[in-house]
């Protein structure tokens, strides 16, 4: 079966899901799989603008980037939208719209809302008869998620899919799986020996900060904050960040950047500090890791926090001396720790990208 993953790079979470669900796949050699960033097949200047505009007003202007968000989920504008959407992406993405009639793929699987768009309009037009999978990568849904020819919806949770329902997508199509993660993040190790090979102390509670692919967020006010803790914390993309962090950090703290070892160090850790992305809060619930959020992006990353908050998995909304209080609290109750592991395997999906190859047809 010819089959295609397919991402947009504005955000490193669709492109970790779309590669968890590909390095999976080409396991089977009855399939013929390729994984491709969309915005390669359009013009440069537009994928300089997708992923710039994006990066510019989360990390800049996060209020307006909410404001966005909510405009284009309003009900009574979606038909404006969807038609602002087809003239955009029939401009700006030809090369992408030729890759697919040329290459037929059987099935499409899509991560992101840009290329469900794309997919959909040329299934509409009898110029491709793929399947279209679309795996959402948050907890909650946007409206500008859905289209009208995607075969199967790959909802993170129960909750998920309730709102695809009440958005009016037909129970048929939607499939509780879970958010795709890597198989590394359901892996066992010896973590005290893992521990000790990377410089840590075996004894002591360990704290995984992690500031999203962009670096963003109080960082440091967190690190001199937590003073209690061993700290490992990841810088991503931010540079400068990590340069600073690095020339004056601590005994208890250890400074990464950019990592790909993050299976690792959740393995090694004992809570997270973390950005509600969908894709960092799924590979902490797969490695059954407490999680404490902080600086979320208004919109999807806190709409991500609501949904969990009903699951009882999560602690937000605190300054971050209360976070301090909280990571205690985890510390020196084995009772309240066993109680949020409890709820976090509850809604653990290691299984995703099974479930997902499941529907393959």
């Amino acid at each position: 079966m010819k089959i295609l993953l397919i991402h947009a790079s504005a955000g490193a979470g669709h492109q970790k899901a779309a590669e968890a669900v590909h390095d999976t796949l080409i396991q089977n050699p009855a399939h013929n799989v390729t994984l491709i960033d969309a915005l390669d097949y359009s013009s440069p200047w537009f994928k300089q603008m997708y992923k710039g505009s994006y990066s510019f007003l989360i990390t800049k202007i996060p209020a307006l980037w909410g404001v966005f968000f909510a405009v284009a989920d309003v009900p009574i504008l979606q038909p404006l939208i969807r038609v602002l959407r087809r003239v955009q992406n029939g401009l700006n993405t030809r090369k992408l719209h030729q890759y697919l009639i040329e290459q037929q793929f059987d099935v499409v699987i899509s991560t992101h809302f840009m290329p469900n768009e794309v997919v959909s309009a040329l299934k509409s037009q009898k110029k491709i008869s793929s399947q279209l999978i679309c795996c959402v990568t948050d907890y909650d849904v946007h409206r500008i998620w859905l289209a009208p020819h995607v075969d199967h919806y790959c909802a993170a949770s129960g909750l998920t899919q309730k709102k695809l329902l009440q958005l009016g997508v037909e129970p048929a199509r939607i499939h509780v799986t879970g958010i795709p993660s890597h198989a590394n993040f359901s892996k066992s190790f010896d973590v005290p020996q893992l521990k000790s090979d990377m410089g840590l102390d075996p004894d002591q509670f360990t704290v995984l900060v992690a500031t999203g692919s962009f670096g963003i967020g109080p960082i440091e006010e967190i690190i001199t904050t937590l003073t209690d803790f061993q700290i490992i914390v990841v810088c991503g993309h931010n540079k400068s960040l990590f340069e600073r962090l690095n020339t004056r950090a601590a005994a208890h703290v250890k400074v990464m950047g950019l990592v790909n070892n993050m299976h690792e160090l959740m393995a090694v850790s004992d809570a997270m500090v973390s950005k509600p992305g969908g894709l960092s809060i799924t590979e902490a619930l797969v490695s059954h890791l407490p999680l404490v959020f902080f600086n979320a992006i208004p919109g999807q990353e806190t709409n991500n926090i609501r949904v969990l908050k009903d699951y009882g998995v999560g602690i937000s909304h605190c300054t971050i001396p209360e976070m301090s209080d909280k990571l205690n609290e985890l510390r020196n109750s084995p009772e309240r720790y066993q109680d949020a592991v409890a709820k976090i395997k509850e809604i653990a999906k290691p299984d995703a990208v099974q479930k997902i190859a499941a529907i393959i047809s």
